[in-house]
Parts: structure tokens; sequence; C-alpha cells
């Protein structure tokens, strides 16, 4: 059964771009207030009572919820691999007792945005990761949100609470069990904050940890988290042995964490993006830093290979989206920034602290392709595996749902 993503609502005047088919406003939006990843946490939270959270998401309240997210499975790929993952292909909506339906990431399908929604229930325009790097218009500097380097103050880059933390104040038992050597990092800090965090090193470790937590408790909250597929899919592609290999792991976990639920429990199995392979090709791997065209009047190239982030030097932002548009026309979804505002690519809105961190120009990969730079990103520029941009292969991701 297919799931087309939305476009945004805005029907093209006759003759508009008639040489360039892919117009920001066909462009797909994420199902932002109804079915996407800044809705789970709030619509968990209002099922287990905790005040002013809204439930976009229709979720059967349960006692004890347990979430676990799967970095880089996309609902795509899933189907595509129903031998890899037989217990998870059992509760999609194809099988006898399957239930679970995909979502949507949100804009852009990277990690730092999207664990960003999950913990904060908000969406990129407000809680203001919008992207692998982005423009920190106080220093002028590119800051990556997922390292966190440059430093900048956590909680003035994003301030808002997590959901975690209202669902303790409200006395719900929160915990996050994960690997220790994400306790102390911004990114937890201010979006999976709040509780208890409970590091281990072996998934297995915290599959039943996560369990044992869910029955320590009346009412709990729990949130789990594994990497590795992600990483093997960045490195290897997801047409190999070792993302298979990693795929096959993650369903033996995500079984073990299913078989020890305790009663009137919910177990949520997600992710925070999908992933496409770029194939290794001057063509499908585009060289900013080789490419006078694209990097003429250009300041900063932020973001990553399949959604850019371009900042352009003072006056030259029209120049900038003319040549963005025109180079990668056929290819590439390419708005400025006041367009992608406008068309909900962020979110329903963008709040002024936010605005200045987004692209003068915007340019979401539709086909096999990357912007790469091997000069300034030699490591990202090598990977096979690649997200972030609005296609389905990187935009759906799954909802699977056991309960007891």
């Amino acid at each position: 059964m297919p799931h087309p993503l939305p476009t945004a609502p805005h029907p093209l005047p006759d003759g508009a771009f008639p040489d360039a088919p892919l117009d920001p406003r066909t462009a797909p939006v994420p199902r932002y207030g109804t079915a996407s990843l800044a809705d789970l946490l709030p619509s968990l939270a209002a099922g287990l009572g905790v005040p002013g959270m809204t439930a976009g998401l229709a979720l059967p309240p349960a006692d004890r919820v347990c979430v676990f997210l799967v970095d880089g499975m996309g609902w795509e790929a899933l189907r595509a691999h129903p031998d890899e993952a037989p217990f998870l292909t059992s509760l999609l909506p194809s099988s006898t007792a399957g239930t679970g339906e995909p979502i949507t990431s949100g804009f852009p399908s990277t990690t730092a945005t999207s664990l960003a929604s999950v913990g904060t229930g908000r969406v990129p325009g407000e809680h203001g990761l919008p992207g692998y790097t982005a423009l920190d218009p106080a220093t002028g500097r590119l800051m990556n949100q997922l390292r966190w380097q440059p430093w900048t103050d956590p909680h003035v880059w994003q301030p808002y609470p997590t959901v975690f933390q209202q669902a303790e104040a409200a006395g719900v038992a929160t915990c996050q069990v994960t690997a220790p050597h994400f306790e102390h990092t911004p990114l937890t800090k201010i979006a999976l904050s709040g509780g208890t965090f409970l590091g281990r090193l072996s998934a297995e470790d915290r599959m039943d940890l996560a369990a044992q937590r869910l029955a320590a408790s009346d009412r709990a909250l729990v949130y789990t988290y594994y990497a590795e597929l992600d990483g093997n899919g960045h490195r290897y592609g997801m047409d190999s042995d070792a993302w298979r290999g990693q795929l096959m792991y993650v369903d033996r976990l995500a079984q073990r964490l299913a078989e020890q639920l305790p009663p009137r429990s919910a177990l949520y199995i997600t992710a925070d993006h999908g992933m496409v392979d770029i194939p290794e090709s001057p063509e499908a791997r585009i060289d900013f830093d080789e490419d006078w065209e694209l990097s003429a009047g250009v300041g900063q190239l932020g973001g990553e290979g399949r959604m850019r982030h371009v900042y352009a030097v003072p006056g030259a932002a029209g120049d900038v989206y003319a040549v963005w548009r025109e180079v990668l026309a056929e290819q590439a979804w390419v708005a400025t920034r006041e367009e992608a505002i406008s068309l909900g690519w962020f979110g329903p809105g963008v709040e002024p602290r936010v605005h200045g961190r987004l692209g003068d120009v915007i340019a979401a990969m539709r086909d096999d392709v990357a912007v790469i730079a091997t000069r300034r990103e030699p490591k990202e520029s090598e990977l096979i595996g690649m997200h972030g941009s609005a296609t389905a292969a990187e935009q759906l991701v799954p909802l699977l749902e056991v309960r007891t």
C-alpha cells in the first residue's frame, strides 16, 4: 500500500517554470501536526495524563510506554527486507496482525533535527536545529548540530523543555536507556533529557533494562536508541551485507524487548530518517568545491549532501538562487528561504531566532544525487548512504506498535 507524502497546497499557475519540473511547491511536506516525529511523544504523554500535551497521533493510551528509535531505519527500506526483519515485518499493516503505519521524520530528514523533534515535540522551525550543519548568525560560523562544534550554549540554541522533563514533572517515571557516551552531549541535554539516564554499552542490556524500567512503575515513559544501522548504511550502503546484518540484529533486539513487556504496556518502534545510496559517479556526486557555478557567490555551505543550506555573500542571494535552480532544476527542489518557510518545510512557522540559521537558498535532492564538498567535507563526501531530503525513502519512518 503506497503512502505518498503530501505536497504543499499551492497549485501551479499556468506557465509557471515551464522548464523546471521540480518547482519547490511540488516538494513533499512532512505531516506536521498529524503524523510526524514531533507528534509522537506529545501524543504518548497525553495518554499518560501529562498536562498541556496534545495528541496529534491517534494512539490508544497505555500505562507504560516505551519508544525504541532505530537510527536510519526508513519505512521503504524496512518493507524491502522482510527476510532480514521477520519480527518487524510481522508488525507492518500488510501482515495479519500488523497495525503499524509510516509517519514522517520532518525536514530535513537528519538525526540532529529528528531527535530534537522527538524529544521536544516541536517542529524544526521552533526547536531550531534545522540540519546537520547550520549557520550561527551570532558568529557567522557553521555549527555542527550533531557534534555541537563550535560550542554554543545549548539552552540558548534550543530553549524549550523536553517532553521527558514535562512528563517527569507530572509524576511519570521517565528514563532514557542508551549508550553511555550520549549522557553529557549537548544534543541529549536539549532534546532527550528528563528523568533518569541509564547508559549501557550492550544493546541487549538496553532492551532488558528498558523492559525492567517499564515494570518498575505504574506510569512510565522509557526511551531507548540504537545507532549502528545508520552507521553501516553510511559506510557500506544499504545494498551491503553489513547493513542487512545490522537490520537482522535490530529485528532481534526489537523482539527481545517486545517479549519482556510488562502488562498494560505499549512499545513503539520508529526511526529518525531513512536513507538512499548515492552512486559513485561525477554525475551523482556533484562536487561543490570543484563547481565554479554552484560556488559563485556562496559564503558558507551548510546542511549535508542531500539537503543544502546555501548562505550567500551579501547581495548575491538572488544570483545564487538562480544558478542553483538552473544547475539542479531536474534533480532537486530549490527554494529561497522565504519560499521554504511559506511552504511549511520546517513546520507551520519559523521563529525569529531560527530564521537566520536557514540558508538563503535551500536545495533538497529528489534524484539519487548529492552535492558533496570534497575539500570542506572530505569524510562526509565519501559516504555511500546519505539522507536529509524530502523523498519518501528518507522522510517516511515506521511507527510499529506492540501492546500487552
